[in-house]
């Protein structure tokens, strides 16, 4: 796919993974960007304008993903300011720390959090745009994880509600072709403060600290390397969908 001219969304998009993909996009020469936020107002608008130096049209977009009534008036918005959607990256999610052992600490309420952020706001988010997509081309990817595969991460649920969103990926590739391509993103573990404000600065380099030797390729992902990823897929792979791409540096092979 060809940047020129293009419109981006990326859900999440003002911390983390969602603004390293932001930030390729724009070194790209994706023409306008959408950047998706719910509670980082002020990261987006700081984004937004440091995307506007590279030379991209830049926005900030208030789209809480688990809320369907939000996630249908941002797309309106999009739909209405930038006239469609070329790319949408579903890089929002959520979760708690919680030992997989430990299940009595799992709620109704952890289930429909995470569920309604990793999952179903993705399929929410996917549904307002279908139609824009299916008419104009393009390409969608979900940013999934490595504890989508493999029994590890920070919660039972967060890992289900990864490899659900990994099927939904599959699912959402046969309705919305051929017009448009939809894959995954599945990130190893990310240097970045996510994992911080989990369990804490120190616990977190601690982690990091042994998870690397894990590695085959010597070190763990930066959420630069998961933007460039992503947005390879976005933009650089006109015959691959339904397909779910490992970025671990090969970390899964020793489980």
């Amino acid at each position: 796919m060809s940047a020129a001219g293009r419109v981006a969304v990326v859900t999440g998009g003002a911390t983390g993974i969602g603004r390293a993909t932001c930030l390729e996009l724009a070194r790209r020469g994706i023409e306008e960007i959408h950047v998706g936020y719910s509670r980082s107002a002020q990261a987006a608008e700081d984004l937004a304008a440091e995307l506007r130096g590279m030379g991209a049209v830049a926005h900030p977009l208030l789209l809480d993903v688990s809320d369907r009534d939000a996630v249908g008036r941002a797309a309106a918005h999009v739909l209405e300011t930038s006239g469609g959607l070329d790319v949408l990256v579903n890089s929002a999610g959520t979760t708690e720390k919680i030992e997989f052992a430990d299940l009595d600490a799992v709620t109704p309420e952890l289930w429909d959090e995470l569920l309604g952020v990793n999952l179903v706001g993705a399929f929410w988010v996917c549904q307002a745009f279908a139609e824009s997509m299916r008419r104009r081309g393009g390409s969608i990817v979900n940013v999934t994880s490595i504890a989508g595969t493999r029994a590890v991460g920070s919660s039972l649920p967060y890992g289900v509600s990864k490899a659900a969103l990994a099927q939904l990926t599959r699912g959402l590739a046969v309705a919305l072709a051929p017009a448009v391509r939809v894959n995954a993103v599945a990130p190893g573990t990310v240097i970045s403060g996510w994992h911080e404000r989990l369990v804490g600065a120190e616990a977190a380099r601690r982690t990091f600290d042994a998870e690397a030797d894990l590695v085959p390729l010597g070190r763990l992902a930066d959420a630069d390397d998961i933007g460039h990823a992503i947005v390879t897929v976005a933009l650089d792979l006109p015959f691959v969908t339904g397909q779910e791409v490992l970025v671990d540096g090969g970390k899964a092979l020793r489980y």
